[in-house]
């Protein structure tokens, strides 16, 4: 059951079916098995623009976007991206707009968005999750009730070449 008012939402992306960008869909699943007080969580899967509007009408204090993202790191390795990043930087995306716009659409109501991107080892059809993404969605699953605190997710730094 989804809270009326949450405090926390929590907006998973991905697809399940091609390996490591399964990362937001398989934390929906552990949040669905354990569920994480004061949190609604929304599996957004591969098209997370339909859910604009119930995350709109949630109006969480505070919304974490999560989303295999190539940064160029060792798979499994987690940073949190700041917005305007997201344009400026190549991202490996499976989604039919680009989360860039996603974003934009949900800052009108929602006052504070985090993503976290997750860096993948292998993004194609029909293959199963690397494990070290395995491991980094578990390591977030544990440190979401700290959010207050920091998640103690380095942020991510573009090289400029």
């Amino acid at each position: 059951m989804r809270d009326l008012n949450p405090r926390y939402a929590l907006l998973c992306v991905g697809n399940s079916m091609m390996g490591d960008d399964g990362a937001g869909p398989r934390l929906a699943e552990l949040c669905a098995e354990k569920p994480l007080s004061g949190w609604t969580v929304v599996d957004g899967g591969a098209a997370p623009e339909n859910d604009i509007g119930y995350l709109r009408e949630l109006q969480p204090e505070h919304l974490v976007i999560v989303d295999a993202t190539d940064m160029g790191l060792a798979p499994g390795e987690m940073r949190i991206i700041d917005e305007d990043d997201i344009a400026e930087m190549f991202m490996m995306t499976t989604h039919n707009l680009p989360l860039t716009f996603l974003i934009q659409q949900l800052r009108e109501d929602i006052p504070q968005i985090t993503f976290v991107g997750i860096q993948p080892d292998v993004v194609a059809f029909y293959f199963p999750m690397s494990p070290a993404v395995e491991q980094a969605v578990n390591r977030l699953y544990q440190i979401l009730p700290a959010l207050e605190q920091g998640l103690g997710i380095a942020p991510f730094k573009q090289e400029i070449a």
